[in-house]
């Protein structure tokens, strides 16, 4: 078995609810499902996966959260590995299952799922876990090439991973290979954050092991360096601010900000890992307006509170449609 498959193994084994188990359903959905029309029963989800560990893990956040009709198969693919593929047909509610994993809207499948799918920080773990027991590979850390990837099928998707990414001081790169799209990490200590973000701790601990008694002195100086937490500090704090950001835009709510307001969401959007101090450098360039470090932090504190407002809404909407109902 495979570094990769061993991840895949341990991170399906997690015990997942709630909101945690609805972001990690809505990437697994997203990237291992097609949709189609039958005669008999209306919209229907065909779910085919590879990994054995991933459609039991499949099976059950759906079986768990939804009342729907699952038809299980398995077959060989027609090649010399002759490797089985696990398919499950999802025969009811395959609308209304979308919409809540926020992949679906009245104009059909979205590229990427709503905003509020990620809204807190273990939500935004619980789908990069999703999108790596779809499409992720990692390579064994005694190779001397260090390398993580998660496949997908659009460029909103690879900008909706690398945003979440982005949230926890992880840069994200994105390739073009055999006509689908890759986002993929090579420094081996941010493959290690991403090990430990979606809670894989048997294979961070195997990897870092291998890669600390490789380079061991590259390791202490990176865990010492106060730089290095500062900016990683930084890197965070700015996926927050996109991510209020996307909510915004989502709520259409951008054009009827205030004009200084707006003009720090399109700064941010234009340099995504940039400081504050930076971004107030560049602001002060461009407008010959003075802005402080705090009086830039607090206009985004106002852009997440407007966000914060969005998503309460959006909630007390839900709420009362399910008192109707």
């Amino acid at each position: 078995m495979s570094f990769a498959s061993d991840v895949k193994k341990e991170v399906a084994a997690k015990n997942m609810t709630g909101s945690d188990a609805r972001a990690e359903l809505s990437a697994l959905i997203q990237m291992c499902s097609s949709l189609s029309l039958s005669s008999g029963r209306g919209m229907t989800l065909l779910v085919t996966v590879e990994n054995s560990a991933v459609a039991r893990r499949i099976y059950t956040l759906v079986k768990d959260r939804y009342d729907t009709d699952i038809e299980l198969y398995v077959k060989r693919k027609m090649n010399l590995k002759k490797n089985r593929i696990y398919g499950m047909r999802i025969l009811s509610g395959a609308v209304t299952i979308m919409q809540d994993l926020g992949i679906y809207s009245a104009r059909g499948l979205r590229n990427a799922p709503l905003a509020k799918i990620v809204q807190t920080d273990n939500n935004a773990r619980a789908y990069l876990a999703g999108a790596f027991l779809a499409g992720g590979s990692v390579n064994a850390p005694e190779t001397t090439s260090y390398h993580l990837e998660i496949a997908v099928n659009s460029q909103d998707h690879a900008d909706f991973l690398t945003g979440l990414l982005s949230r926890f001081a992880i840069t994200g790169k994105v390739a073009v290979r055999r006509q689908k799209l890759i986002v993929y990490v090579k420094a081996a200590e941010k493959i290690a954050d991403f090990l430990r973000i979606i809670e894989a701790d048997n294979a961070l601990m195997t990897f870092e092991n291998v890669r600390i008694e490789r380079d061991f002195v590259n390791s202490f100086t990176r865990l010492n360096n106060m730089d290095v937490a500062n900016e990683m500090k930084a890197q965070a704090a700015a996926g927050g601010q996109l991510a209020d950001i996307m909510i915004l835009e989502e709520a259409e709510k951008i054009d009827r900000l205030d004009p200084k307001l707006k003009d720090i969401v399109m700064l941010r959007k234009e340099f995504p890992e940039s400081s504050l101090n930076e971004l107030a450098q560049i602001y002060k360039e461009r407008t010959g307006t003075v802005v402080s470090k705090s009086g830039m932090k607090h206009r985004f504190v106002r852009i997440h509170e407007l966000a914060e407002k969005v998503l309460a809404q959006e909630r007390e909407k839900e709420a009362r449609q399910k008192r109707v109902s």
